[in-house]
């Protein structure tokens, strides 16, 4: 027992110096206990036991008591990781959904494995590999389609107005994960930038996307939904926008040296006029920048109160290729504000119950008073800590047209299975009649057909408007099924045009802030108490 004592704490004394914290005689104690527990289990029990998932519900168990962000990741969880920050995968190359039990291909990706043997969009994957698909979960999908690059994967397919499935043998490629949704200009001098997480070629995709955009002489950068990712490149795009010097993020925490990060560099837009847009789920990396963006005064910060994810977590990797995230360290702005939002030690269901409660903004007006209070750096305006960034420009969720209705219509899929049905349909005419999006966003419309159609599918499932819901929904529907097809017939900003010249709220605030800039935007940034 002693020599398995010592060689545990041996293998934790050869991690990084700056990781690496007294080992005393009570921690060595109850690594003791710990082991002890586990031999007799083991030795004792009166079934034979197979021990690998009662060591990870134990450290689960263990993690679980700490704060709500440390976590565990299984071996296969982490394969899913991997891929998601590292910019490529193994794959065939499709956008991918599952209604009614089946994977219905949403889009090829241009030039990929599956576009170059001749998928389409509205393809049904019935068999893979000889096996039977239909009823896979969406888990499922990915790892029967992934795999190494150059290994080929077989394919039986349904395709509408053809009567006999098609067969399809693709060979995997690497396959690009973008995560940069869309770049376009809203007018002839503003450009947006919608950013999905910070993965490892996110800095390359955002300078690619803005350097595409020509002319831009301001910018709406959109993190809302981004719930984070790598810590340099948040620091990378922070930096796009800073001069040389700046502090942009630092950290403390009991086993680690502080440290900050600063702006190596002068950025390539230091001047031009910036909104960021925020929301409940802008977590972490998010958070960053805008928290560097608004304690610098160099932009205008619109939408709601971030999520508030300023835990630093270090990843250690685990003999089996699992690994365990440990919390280390704490998120500060360059101000000196906390990003984390106060939790409780093992209340991670409190946590994020409170997370909820504040969606319903019950708590917003009295944050202020409640919370300590910063200055920005430059004109020392007021913001404020407590967690999370709180907006200079607060938007309120647009709720209309959500009905109970409209909720059932998305949560079954209605929406989606409509808008493949159509495009089987009709993809051929729309895509001659409307070559670019300018032409479809001014010609397309959704008939009453469609809408017609929608009704009878959303019946033939049970769904049924209660009172007036139906009509209550009806602009909602229609804008997206018009994003929709849009996001078909233009991959990645073709959803988001649409549905952003449709924003009443958040995205219609910032294009009216860069407009009147000299009047609102740098009157909000000089704003003093």
């Amino acid at each position: 027992m002693k020599r398995l004592i010592t060689l545990i704490v041996g293998v934790l004394c050869t991690a990084p110096w700056s990781v690496r914290a007294q080992f005393d005689d009570a921690a060595a104690a109850q690594l003791q206990k710990l082991v002890q527990a586990y031999r007799y289990v083991d030795a004792a029990y009166v079934d034979s036991l197979d021990t690998a998932p009662l060591v990870e519900e134990a450290i689960r168990g263990m993690l679980m008591r700490l704060d709500p962000h440390s976590a565990y990741l299984s071996e296969e969880e982490m394969k899913g990781v991997d891929e998601s920050f590292d910019g490529s995968f193994g794959g065939i190359g499709i956008e991918f959904n599952v209604l009614n039990d089946t994977v219905v291909i949403v889009n090829t990706i241009a030039g990929g494995p599956s576009a170059q043997v001749g998928l389409l969009p509205g393809d049904r994957i019935v068999g893979i590999d000889g096996q039977r698909a239909v009823g896979l979960s969406r888990a499922e999908v990915p790892k029967r389609l992934r795999g190494p690059s150059g290994t080929q994967v077989r394919l039986e397919v349904s395709r509408h107005a053809v009567k006999e499935p098609l067969a399809f043998t693709v060979t995997r490629g690497d396959i690009p994960l973008h995560t940069v949704d869309a770049a376009y200009k809203v007018d002839a001098e503003t450009g947006y930038i919608k950013v999905n997480r910070f993965g490892r070629t996110t800095m390359q995709e955002f300078v690619e996307a803005f350097k595409g955009m020509k002319g831009v002489r301001s910018l709406i950068l959109d993190l809302r939904g981004n719930g984070g990712g790598l810590l340099d490149q948040a620091v990378a795009m922070a930096n796009f926008f800073l001069p040389r010097g700046s502090r942009i993020v630092s950290t403390e925490g009991r086993a680690v040296p502080p440290r900050a990060y600063t702006a190596p560099v002068d950025g390539a837009f230091l001047r031009g006029p910036v909104v960021v847009l925020i929301d409940e789920n802008s977590a972490s990396a998010s958070e960053i920048v805008a928290g560097a963006l608004q304690d610098w005064d160099r932009a205008v910060v619109v939408g709601r109160p971030s999520f508030g994810k300023g835990l630093v977590q270090r990843q250690f990797r685990l003999g089996d290729g699992s690994a365990i995230r440990v919390t280390v360290a704490r998120y500060h702005t360059p101000s000196g504000r906390v990003i984390q939002r106060p939790y409780e030690k093992g209340h991670r269901e409190e946590y994020y119950a409170a997370h909820r409660e504040r969606l319903t903004g019950v708590q917003a007006d009295s944050v202020a008073a409640e919370t300590p209070q910063f200055e920005t750096l430059r004109t020392h305006r007021p913001v404020y800590g407590g967690g999370g960034i709180r907006p200079d420009v607060r938007v309120e969720a647009d709720t209309v047209g959500q009905t109970g209705y409209w909720l059932a219509l998305m949560r079954h899929g209605v929406v989606n299975e409509l808008v493949l049905r159509y495009l089987d349909r009709e993809r051929p005419q729309l895509t001659a009649r409307y070559p670019d999006f300018e032409r479809f966003d001014a010609g397309f419309a959704v008939s009453p057909a469609m809408m017609s159609e929608l009704a009878e599918m959303a019946a033939a499932q049970g769904i049924e408007p209660a009172g007036d819901e139906a009509a209550q929904s009806d602009g909602l529907l229609k804008l997206q099924i018009k994003a929709l097809v849009a996001e078909r017939l233009f991959p990645r900003e073709g959803f988001y045009r649409v549905m952003n010249a449709a924003d009443g709220s958040m995205f219609r605030r910032a294009v009216e802030l860069l407009g009147a800039w000299s009047e609102q935007g740098k009157h909000i940034l000089s704003k003093r108490k």
